[in-house]
């Protein structure tokens, strides 16, 4: 059972993905591509990672940038083996998600987990195509498996390995920043003494700044300040006075004015040199300029953040994606519009029950990094891009909500019969 598990499981995955790559292929590098394509092709042209030869940059986390590179270095630019990467990835993250509901229950939890995320209609087109969440999905799965490990084991071993998968995934996504601490916490609980309880937080900690530490001493070194990105403009954009009115009206955080007086940000400085008018920057400079905006906008407009914040959480849990997400053909848009709300809706009825039948230990890690990928959206901004590579958290509730229900159906299917009245 589990062989043929695996299978159907690596086919749900890979099949639809290939047929999605297939249709899209003039798109795959020409829309909706996540500016570390950019990055990997300087670091493959011209060995700097940045927008410019020679110029290195920090203006983006790394880890997908790095990824890009791997394949350009000696595919080439293309979008062939982009996609075909990608469907790899994307089907790794649904044999780990199988792993998980198989270590939670059984073997038919992970399947109906698996096959929940992968079916996913949002992210069976977006996981062909160049941006970095198709690689946050899977790290993502990969922390979830072993923090349960970590849990479950109580050995200092295996939370010294998801310190590490923590740590790549913030190389991935700055917005993880703080989720070593989450885990720790998590992880601690079932020590057997205080003691073992701070080890186990430390270990996890330290295990992630470890694995973060190169590059931002790199940043230190060739960008000149410490920092896992210099885009601090990206927070701003969601945290300003013009914001609330642009989402609003249904615009995406890129379309907020230009914060004035304020020097060309990296990548259009790099457009403008490329253009013949040479234009340097001081990304470290601009880090702090937009970060003291920000924390004055916080200070000085308390209510307008609250709304914001009100605002994200909206966005994030919308079963109907927003912002960005016009891309690609117009059955792409309509399946956008018509099969993801209808899949999301279910999703989250499912997840709701799961709360109540799965295992304790679960739920209350899944409420974490729920609770967690909200309240970083608070802070920056929410869409449904942001929570794709999160709901097979909510598969796996739903798995336990789907057997659940289907034992419960069971039962009364095949209830014995009372006794006759002659007897």
């Amino acid at each position: 059972m589990r062989r043929a598990a695996v299978l159907i499981v690596i086919l749900a995955a890979a099949l639809p993905r290939l047929a999605v790559l297939d249709r899209e292929r003039e798109t795959i590098l020409e829309e909706f591509v996540d500016k570390s394509d950019r990055f990997a092709t300087t670091l493959v042209d011209h060995g700097t990672f940045g927008f410019l030869p020679d110029v290195a940059s920090a203006y983006t986390q790394p880890l997908y940038g790095w990824f890009l590179a791997g394949l350009y270095l000696p595919f080439g630019h293309s979008w062939l083996a982009v996609g075909l990467a990608q469907t790899l990835v994307a089907v790794a993250t649904a044999l780990l998600v199988f792993e998980i509901g198989t270590l939670l229950r059984s073997p038919v939890i992970g399947l109906v987990a698996a096959l929940l995320t992968t079916f996913h209609p949002y992210v069976v087109w977006h996981d062909v195509h160049a941006n970095r969440e198709v690689l946050d999905g899977l790290l993502l799965a990969l922390l979830v498996w072993c923090v349960l490990l970590a849990y479950e084991e109580d050995w200092l071993p295996m939370t010294a390995v998801t310190g590490s998968v923590v740590g790549l995934a913030i190389l991935g996504n700055a917005r993880l920043a703080f989720l070593p601490v989450v885990l720790g916490v998590y992880v601690a609980w079932r020590a057997r003494s205080v003691v073992r309880a701070f080890a186990s937080v430390a270990v996890l900690v330290v295990g992630a700044a470890l694995v973060v530490a190169p590059w931002v001493a790199r940043n230190k070194v060739e960008v000149g300040c410490y920092a896992l990105t210099t885009d601090a403009r990206a927070l701003w954009k969601a945290n300003n006075l013009n914001t609330y009115g642009v989402l609003d009206r249904g615009g995406w955080i890129d379309d907020v004015p230009k914060l004035a007086g304020a020097p060309p940000w990296p990548e259009l400085a790099a457009d403008l040199t490329l253009a013949g008018q040479p234009t340097t920057v001081n990304e470290c400079a601009q880090m702090r300029l937009y970060r003291e905006e920000v924390l004055e906008f916080w200070r000085e407009h308390p209510g307008e953040k609250a709304r914001l914040a009100f605002q994200a959480t909206r966005m994030l849990w919308n079963p109907v994606p927003s912002e960005s997400d016009e891309s690609g053909s117009g059955l792409a848009r309509t399946a956008r519009r018509t099969a993801e709300p209808a899949f999301m809706v279910v999703l989250y009825a499912l997840a709701l029950v799961g709360l109540f039948v799965a295992p304790r230990r679960f739920v209350a890690l899944a409420l974490l990094l729920l609770a967690y990928n909200t309240f970083a959206a608070m802070v920056f901004a929410g869409t449904a891009r942001y929570r794709a590579p999160w709901d097979f958290v909510l598969a796996l509730l739903a798995a336990f909500a789907l057997a659940a229900i289907w034992e419960r159906v069971r039962q009364r299917r095949y209830k014995p019969a009372g006794p006759s009245a002659e007897t």
